[in-house]
């Protein structure tokens, strides 16, 4: 119940707490065997009984006092996200539902001791007590073991697959077939309306159109391409390749001012925000090209598909670099890569790839990276002495530059030709979560590292902040904007145009459009 990085829905409050109970439980249980086998004295008689009670008493108060201070806590975390507030009214739901899933924990626990206790048993009749433990577990573990890989886990990602597909295969509400021969999925593309899956929809059907960046820019936008191959687009990763270089080549794509490759989230997502401020920064003068390799929903294809987001991004971006590389320096685009999320996970595999060394890209933005991100966490570790976790500075800023919703950081160093920007909360669980935390404190809870929209309240715990953290994790898209893993436009414009570096381009030029973009709404 204590405070953590980010506000806790009911709902998830009630499903953590529960959890707790039984890990507390599950301790006690531990602890309870242990001083049975160790043949150690049990207390008893009348004071031991006073003793219990008292305990009973003092659980009983520390509980409703940190049920009480949690409200406070939560709404000092909300006012910070500027969320509505809650009120003690929230524990008749939220009690309740941790009671039930404690309860259903319980439940299965028991019955996996019986189950573990029935091979016992039956070895027992034949063997030595302690030879029929021995082999009672290797049956059960073994059992155990198999029931979670192929069962469990396989079911699981299968059954993701079963409930996601259908959701893939559907269309939002207003969302129609563009007739642009700019856009895949229109009359004109290679590339059929229904393949697409839904966030391909989304994102051809979507965007600004000239009338908005005229509105911004006084006049002479061109209308954006975009591009897109979804997972029934192609059969293998090749084939959506294939159909997306056919795509940029029939739209006209090289002969834009910029053509960004983008990888997507596990769904196939692309960010409106980030396209939005891409296409209104360059007037319209773009090409963006997506590929899905997806169908779950980042937060478990963070499990199940890193290697397809790696395989799919490497393929694509080689796919179309090839063609991108033999065309006239003087006439090709420039070329640049993005990623949200697990999206950031494949960009980074281009990043390190030895085939871009000839023909470097012009720069990549790389949104809210997960703690995965090899590269991300190396360049954290390996940054320049006084710089932060949450805005660090490697090599003084040469090609690599992190920010947040504030910008970019003033550095007096030269940014090189190739320019790569992290954009990161110091709130968002995606990025700062590690199994680290387990026993160690993070730099990022402590002292000048301490990022702006922490809570003054969080505090390092072990054991209990890494569960905090990974709890954190499931909320971290229900924030408002600017905060956790949600990521402004205002903070994409900043961050696009300071990569992009457009002749003529001012600071006031992107003060200006962020206001505009601000005026837009949602």
């Amino acid at each position: 119940m204590l405070p953590s990085m980010l506000p806790k829905s009911v709902l998830t409050q009630g499903v953590v707490l529960g959890i707790n109970l039984m890990l507390g439980y599950a301790l006690g249980v531990v602890w309870q065997w242990l001083w049975s086998f160790l043949e150690l004295p049990t207390p008893r008689g009348a004071k031991w009984q006073t003793v219990v009670a008292a305990s009973y008493l003092a659980l009983g108060v520390v509980l409703s006092v940190n049920l009480w201070r949690h409200v406070g806590w939560q709404n000092s975390l909300r006012r910070e996200f500027g969320m509505g507030q809650i009120g003690p009214t929230i524990w008749g739901f939220t009690l309740p539902l941790a009671l039930l899933v404690a309860g259903w924990i319980l439940v299965v626990g028991r019955s996996l001791r019986k189950l573990f206790n029935f091979f016992v048993r039956w070895f027992d009749r034949h063997l030595p007590r302690r030879q029929a433990l021995l082999l009672g577990g290797l049956v059960f573990f073994s059992l155990l073991w198999g029931v979670w890989s192929a069962v469990l886990v396989d079911g699981f990602f299968a059954g993701a697959n079963q409930i996601s597909a259908p959701i893939d295969a559907s269309t939002d509400e207003g969302i129609i077939p563009p007739q642009s021969p700019l856009r895949s999925g229109s009359p004109d593309s290679l590339v059929p309306w229904k393949t697409l899956g839904r966030q391909g929809r989304n994102f051809v059907a979507t965007g600004p159109i000239i009338d908005d960046l005229n509105a911004f820019h006084g006049g002479d936008a061109m209308e954006s391409i975009r591009v897109y191959a979804g997972l029934k687009s192609g059969q293998t990763v090749q084939d959506r390749a294939d159909l997306v270089l056919d795509e940029l080549i029939r739209t006209g794509a090289f002969e834009r001012e910029v053509l960004v490759v983008a990888t997507t989230t596990g769904t196939g997502f692309l960010d409106t925000h980030a396209m939005d401020a891409l296409e209104f920064v360059t007037n319209g003068d773009v090409a963006i090209a997506g590929v899905q390799y997806s169908y779950l929903p980042s937060a478990i294809s963070l499990l199940a598909d890193v290697d397809e987001v790696r395989e799919t991004s490497q393929v694509v971006f080689e796919h179309i670099h090839e063609y991108w590389s033999e065309l006239p320096d003087t006439t090709r685009p420039d070329i640049y890569l993005y990623g949200l999320s697990l999206g950031s996970l494949g960009v980074e595999s281009i990043l390190t790839s030895i085939d871009i060394i000839n023909e470097p890209i012009d720069g990549a933005l790389l949104v809210g990276p997960p703690f995965v991100n090899d590269l991300r966490n190396r360049l954290v570790t390996d940054r320049d002495p006084g710089s932060t976790p949450v805005r660090p500075v490697y090599e003084g800023g040469r090609t690599v530059r992190f920010m947040d919703e504030s910008g970019l950081a003033e550095l007096t160093g030269e940014w090189g030709d190739t320019r790569v920007v992290y954009l990161q909360h110091a709130s968002d669980p995606v990025v700062f979560f590690s199994p680290d935390l387990l026993f160690d404190p993070p730099e990022w809870l402590s002292g000048d590292s301490r990022g702006p929209e922490i809570y003054d309240g969080f505090r390092w715990i072990p054991f209990v902040t890494v569960w905090q953290v990974l709890t954190d994790m499931a909320v971290a898209d229900s924030v408002p904007e600017g905060f956790g893993h949600v990521y402004s436009r205002q903070a994409h414009v900043d961050a696009w145009a300071a990569i992009l570096r457009h002749e003529g381009w001012t600071a006031a030029d992107t003060a200006a459009l962020q206001l505009h973009l601000s005026d837009r709404g949602p």
